[in-house]
């Protein structure tokens, strides 16, 4: 789902030809997108009537394809941002995705999003430091110790995350106004 978070996250920010948005992606996340990963997902939200779809006719070349996000399209985006599918929150990706476009989403909903990542990455946390006694001296026990490490490090990630978005709240004094994007 991260994908679709990022394509509709940036189509809300204006009209883009699919090339457009696989090199916009990429910049922002560091990950490569194919087009068998881009396009099918743009033709169902096409389908969908999330995303409409024009050609745009260049001389001497094939018409490019331009995709703009309707307001169904908006509407999917909130809806995807403020979802916390249990099986998939904890995907780093995902989690990522909707930091990236916090803009969207309410106060409220961007604490709830943090909350559930807290409580993903403590338990995860648990798991692997249970396993770590087992493999004393081995390997494999740095190893684990190396995956405590990195839990603990998108926790504080996550701890200072949630004290920028308390103070946003403090300083404007409600969340994300809802004419705002």
């Amino acid at each position: 789902m991260w994908i679709e978070i990022l394509l509709l996250a940036e189509l809300a920010r204006g009209p883009r030809h699919g090339y457009e948005l696989r090199r916009e992606i990429e910049a922002t996340t560091g990950h490569a997108l194919s087009n068998n990963s881009l396009y099918p997902r743009l033709r169902r939200f096409v389908e969908s009537a999330a995303v409409r779809r024009r050609a745009e006719e260049h001389a001497g070349t094939p018409p490019r394809h331009v995709y703009s996000i309707t307001g169904v399209g908006r509407e999917l985006l909130h809806d995807m941002l403020a979802a916390l599918p249990q099986d998939t929150t904890d995907n780093g990706r995902q989690f990522t995705a909707r930091v990236m476009n916090f803009d969207w989403l309410t106060t409220e909903e961007q604490l709830r999003i943090l909350d559930a990542q807290e409580r993903i990455l403590d338990r995860k946390r648990a798991h692997v430091a249970g396993l770590s006694p087992s493999r004393a001296g081995s390997w494999s026990r740095r190893v684990l110790d190396y995956g405590v490490a990195r839990l603990d490090a998108d926790r504080a990630w996550v701890t200072v995350l949630r004290a920028e978005v308390e103070a946003a709240r403090a300083a404007d004094g409600v969340g994300r106004a809802e004419d705002d994007g």
